[in-house]
């Protein structure tokens, strides 16, 4: 028997430390070789570490959410094998072999910040989470668990079953009044007649008990350059009002039309505005190095998308947005929201960005002030689209009060870069530009 300890190998160039975000594996656990013992998060990516050799685990590094140093101890293994001097671990290259290259590039870069808004996509499911260890302290998690589901089969719709889970009714107790369908009438009289059976009434408030929850992996990431961003940006917002009623027709058009085309979103529209007003406003499309005292002013629009995930949110990057057509962008921002959602982002698809447009669909309220993704110097968010009367000339000496839909576009800026008239005057241009849509397209 030997005692074999696996030493964190060097991950990433210019990786001093990695956060533990995962053990797969305990203390008196047996392993085998290549089998995922635990996973790793740098600046740049999560990684899997798989055991190279086979063992019983004597010894752990942590707990998730420390810091272990590059060539520190991680997995201390009692092998079979007459091993008895300590290896010093894998090289970088070692390592990137083993993998095959597949590093989970789903974290932030290092320089973005978490930004407050999300990409329009509905959030895929979740894959299982691996069970924690039984001796190191596992990440708890940022909800209870919801009721177990009752046994026998009952037909509902949606909105009535998430009411029925927010309350804590079992389905399967309430008696349909029509039909085979529980409709929110009969989750009403259940709620009303069926007293003291375990259910909250509509307006009581549900107590539990307090958790703590680490601030680990990702999120640790965000609140970190989200600190940073803050602290060194002095931030200011402008919001302006557009109408966008015959940009929204447009759209209507051409997804009516668009055969095996994606479907486009407001976003795409967007970001052509975005990318068609920037070259007259370059101190937009920059990036601050406030340490040299330096702004770069990109010749190229670069834009990043905030997406979520199941860890949080993060920015991926459209690559030459100025080059690409609705359809194109459509496309690809489908792509990296699934990519991120999957966690199967590449390295070079996150950073690198020369501005961000952030926006959270219909939830999107009323105004925005999102929080710019440093070093940038301006993120862009749309707020969601409300129809409104609103008055319109006639042309008779008059106006007509009509129905419009309207959205608010917010930006904010760093004021060490960009003057408030300058980002007035950029959305104007915006402006501009998607309330006369076929602007968009013309050369």
């Amino acid at each position: 028997m030997a005692r074999f300890t696996f030493k964190l190998p060097d991950i990433g160039e210019g990786i001093a430390e990695a956060e533990i975000v995962g053990w797969h594996v305990a203390v008196g656990d047996r392993v085998e070789e290549d089998q995922n013992i635990a996973d790793m998060m740098t600046d740049k990516a999560t990684v899997e570490m798989e055991s190279p050799v086979s063992g019983v685990v004597v010894e752990l590094a942590g707990e998730v959410g420390d810091q272990i140093a590059i060539g520190a101890m991680l997995v201390v293994i009692e092998t079979d094998a007459d091993a008895s001097v300590e290896p010093e671990g894998e090289t970088a290259a070692e390592v990137e072999q083993k993998l095959g290259g597949a590093h989970e590039a789903a974290a932030f870069e290092a320089e973005n910040p978490g930004v407050e808004d999300v990409v329009e996509a509905a959030p895929a499911t979740p894959a299982p989470a691996p069970a924690p260890a039984a001796s190191v302290a596992a990440a708890p998690v940022a909800e209870v668990a919801p009721a177990a589901a009752s046994a026998a089969p009952v037909l509902a719709s949606p909105a009535v079953r998430a009411r029925a889970k927010d309350l804590g009714v079992d389905l399967s107790q309430v008696k349909v009044s029509e039909g085979d369908r529980i409709r929110h009438a009969d989750l009403d009289a259940y709620l009303r007649y069926a007293g003291g059976q375990g259910y909250h009434a509509p307006h009581a408030s549900r107590a539990r008990e307090d958790e703590q929850v680490k601030v680990i992996g990702m999120r640790r990431r965000i609140a970190e350059n989200m600190a940073a961003s803050k602290r060194n940006i002095p931030h200011f917002t402008y919001v302006d009002e557009i109408d966008v009623t015959a940009l929204e027709e447009m759209r209507a058009d051409l997804n009516d039309n668009r055969g095996g085309r994606p479907k486009l979103t407001m976003l795409p529209f967007l970001i052509v505005a975005i990318c068609r007003t920037l070259p007259d406003f370059p101190m937009l499309n920059a990036r601050y190095d406030d340490e040299a005292g330096v702004v770069t002013r990109s010749g190229r629009v670069h834009l990043g998308m905030a997406a979520q995930t199941d860890a949080g949110l993060t920015v991926p990057v459209i690559r030459d947005a100025q080059d690409k057509n609705v359809w194109q962008l459509a496309s690809e921002i489908g792509r990296l929201a699934e990519a991120a959602r999957t966690q199967k982002l590449k390295p070079e698809e996150l950073g690198g960005g020369t501005i961000t447009v952030t926006s959270l669909g219909p939830l999107g309220g009323i105004a925005t002030t999102p929080v710019i993704n440093r070093p940038e110097v301006a993120i862009i968010g749309p707020n969601k689209i409300v129809e409104r009367p609103v008055f319109r000339p006639n042309g008779l000496g008059g106006d007509d009060i009509v129905r419009a839909k309207l959205m608010n576009l917010s930006i904010s800026c760093d004021h060490r870069v960009v003057d408030g008239w300058d980002a007035a005057s950029y959305v104007q241009a915006v402006k501009k530009l998607l309330e006369t849509p076929v602007m968009l397209f013309a050369d």
